[in-house]
Formats: C-alpha cells, structure tokens, sequence
C-alpha cells in the first residue's frame, strides 16, 4: 500500500483571489512505513507574496524569482504521487491549491476520493481538543523543535509521523516507534528533574529535640529496629 503524505506553502490563502503555490513537499509511506523517498520543489508564484505568508514560511520574492514554475515541474510530481492515496492536513487547502494550478496547465484535477485529511480524523478522535499539527505532536510527543517556520518538506515529514500515529497503523519495531518511547523517556526524566530541589530544606529539628528523642529511644528496654543502623 503506497501513500503519500503532503503539504504546500503559498503566498496567500486562497487561489480565487490568484494566489499561487510556492513549496510543495511529499514523503512516501509504504504499508504505512516510511520510505527515504520523498519530493520537493520551491516554485516561481509568477506573483508577488503577501507579507502575511510570508511570515508563516520565511520565502522571499527575491529567493523564489529563479526557482522553476509550475508547468516546469508538473510532471516530476505527477509521476511522484502517481495514483497513491494522498495524506495532508487540512486536505482541502492543499488539494485546492494543487487543483487550481493543475487547472492552470491544463492537466486532469485531484479527485476527492483520493484525498485522506488528518485534520478530519483528529477531530473525530479528539472532539473540542485543538487539532493543529503542533497540537497533535505535543499530544503525541513527536518532535517538531526544527518547526520554527512552516516548510512543505519538513511539515510533511512531521505529518508522516502524526498521520501513523492517529491511525494505530505503526509497526512497533520502526525506528519512529523508538524515537517515541526515547522522548517520553526524556520527558519524564526532565519532568522528574524539575521537581527535584536544587537546595536541601533546612531542618526544622533542633539539637536539644534531636538529643531528647535519643535518650527516650535509649530508655526503651529493648533496641528498637530503627537504631541499628543509626
């Protein structure tokens, strides 16, 4: 079983009003594994980026004016995704934007039955909790400390990982399924760590208490167990 789990990065929020994809990024799972096979791609928008999306993905007009267009890189991700089940958050987002620019060149559209949304499975999971990817790496201790900005490559490959996990289809052999237990073990080590005081509360015992105690433990006709080892 072949899938594919994507994201784009754009340069404003709806394809309606022009905007254009910018990054697209794909990582392949194989029986829910895995694979070191992935595809990405920054693209030419041919359009200026609204200063909002830029701030979510840190790409530039000027970085993106020699990256290749769309057209040019069409059938490279075509050929990647072949007919494989699609994985993306927020599905509907991503295939608009992938569908409108394949539109633009005249190529065939996505096809909804295709499409599988992480973000409709953690709801259905997790009524009323937050859903967002960060949400759901905290919930399931995958590590996104690289996510400083978004990145199509990168969200996907973290995706991958979420997508596994909200699905129970996970082998429990997989290095992922190691490196899960390796942060929850460093949770609870940190966890366990913070708790711990940095400077040893002074007794609230005096000398003369401390003295008086012994000499009652002393009086008793017998040694009791706790003394001798003291």
């Amino acid at each position: 079983m072949r899938e594919i789990v994507l994201d784009t990065e754009t340069t404003g929020l709806s394809p309606d009003n022009g905007d254009r994809i910018v990054e697209i990024g794909c990582v392949e799972l194989i029986n829910h594994v895995p694979t070191q096979n992935t595809f990405q791609a920054y693209l030419n928008p041919e359009r200026e980026m609204d200063a909002g999306a830029e701030k979510v993905h840190g790409l530039t007009n000027e970085f993106l004016s020699n990256k290749p267009k769309f057209i040019e890189i069409v059938d490279d991700f075509l050929n990647f995704i072949g007919d494989s089940k699609l994985i993306a958050h927020n599905a509907d987002f991503d295939i608009n934007f992938l569908n409108s620019e394949l539109a633009r060149v005249k190529r065939d559209k996505i096809n909804n039955d295709r499409v599988i949304d992480t973000l409709k499975i953690a709801r259905s999971k997790y009524p009323g909790a937050r859903n967002s990817l960060d949400a759901l790496c905290k919930r399931f201790f995958v590590d996104n400390s690289n996510r400083t900005l978004h990145g199509a490559l990168l969200d996907s490959e973290i995706l991958a990982e979420v997508y596994l996990e909200l699905v129970g289809g996970k082998e429990p052999d997989l290095e992922l399924s190691t490196n899960k237990t390796e942060r929850i073990e460093d949770y609870e080590d940190n966890y366990s760590t913070s708790l711990t005081r940095k400077k040893k509360l002074k007794s609230r015992i005096s000398d003369i208490d401390e003295k008086n105690h012994r000499e009652f433990l002393a009086s008793l006709p017998k040694d009791p167990l706790w003394l001798k080892n003291t």
